[in-house]
């Protein structure tokens, strides 16, 4: 049998949904068998799988040892040298500028998953913020049954910029509520080839996924299976001699590839861009990642406990989007101030 006494991070959540993250290996069958058959109890008690946990509460599990996976590798936290870029930190929440090349999950990059505490979790962005606050003693993995600090969204492996993580459960609900409801606005800057009709543009399509080839196809008029794309732009500079054009954009909607996809379906794709654009001619350029970098975001509407942030916004450090080298500096200076 094994305890877990209900902490903070762990208050407020149904006790099925505890239990999954809790005990990883086990099956929601046998689950929820277990709630029936009284092996899965709270205070000792009969217990219901929707029933909401409270802080203080204990939650005993008769099960098999082999279904609890402690957690793997958690030792290791202390012991690695955590390597991220801190654009934002509070006690609630970091938010950290992810260089082109990594993975802010495993699997991520490919659409495979490894198995836990592999070495291709331990080169993930959540691995070394895990680490950064374990360091730091706001995470102490050994305490916590359910929760971990964990990513409230995310960028493609070779795009840079800002990556937001929760350090607690309350700021994970409290920032993905603002995602859900569009209070979040991202802004991003890119380098795409040739020169824009329009100073700025509000751009539609409709937008198919294709999973075999984990890329996406961008069609005039809605298609079977599409979704409706909407991606405003404003130009910022261009570069007569390389025929190129720095933009702003900022997503109505989030799709995936969408900025990538959607500015090369309208002729004017990414420089750097492997799966959108012109690879050959942008690598002898010295390009082999798209050049596109999420380096603005506002919080709006915020009236819970991460109220302080409502209005904030926060952005990159400018040194770090390594296309705007290709801009004059007088064209972009005014976004980061």
């Amino acid at each position: 049998m094994r305890e877990f006494k209900i902490n903070k991070n762990d208050a407020g959540q149904r006790l099925d949904k505890f239990v999954q993250k809790a005990v990883k290996g086990i099956p929601l069958s046998l689950m929820y068998k277990s709630i029936r058959l009284k092996k899965i109890k709270v205070n000792r008690k009969r217990a219901e799988q929707k029933q909401v946990l409270q802080e203080g509460d204990t939650v005993q599990m008769f099960l098999s040892e082999e279904l609890f996976s402690d957690k793997i590798a958690s030792s290791e936290l202390y012991t690695i040298k955590p390597e991220i870029n801190v654009a934002y930190e509070d006690d609630e929440v970091l938010i950290v500028n992810k260089p082109t090349g990594v993975l802010v999950h495993s699997g991520d990059g490919d659409g495979k998953t490894s198995g836990e505490g592999s070495a291709s979790d331990r080169n993930t962005l959540i691995y070394h913020i895990q680490a950064y606050l374990a360091q730091k003693g706001e995470y102490k993995p050994k305490e916590e049954s359910s929760f971990a600090p964990a990513l409230c969204n995310r960028i493609d492996r070779n795009t840079c910029g800002m990556v937001i993580s929760a350090k607690t459960s309350a700021s994970l609900r409290s920032i993905n509520e603002r995602i859900r409801e569009n209070n979040l606005v991202k802004r991003y800057l890119c380098a795409v080839h040739g020169k824009l009709p329009k100073a700025e543009d509000t751009l539609v399509a409709f937008h198919v996924k294709d999973s075999r080839t984990n890329s996406v196809r961008i069609y005039e008029r809605e298609a079977r299976g599409s979704k409706k794309i909407i991606t405003k732009y404003t130009v910022i500079d261009y570069n007569p001699r390389l025929d190129i054009s720095l933009l702003e954009v900022e997503l109505v909607t989030g799709r995936t590839h969408q900025i990538r996809a959607h500015l090369s379906f309208v002729g004017f794709p990414l420089l750097g861009d492997g799966k959108y654009g012109h690879i050959e001619k942008d690598k002898r350029l010295g390009y082999k990642y798209q050049a596109l970098c999420s380096y603005k975001l506002t919080f709006l509407d915020v009236d819970d406990e991460l109220s302080y942030l409502n209005g904030k916004t926060i952005s990159v450090d400018m040194d770090t989007v390594y296309f705007l080298k290709e801009f004059s500096k007088k064209s972009y200076n005014h976004l980061f101030n």
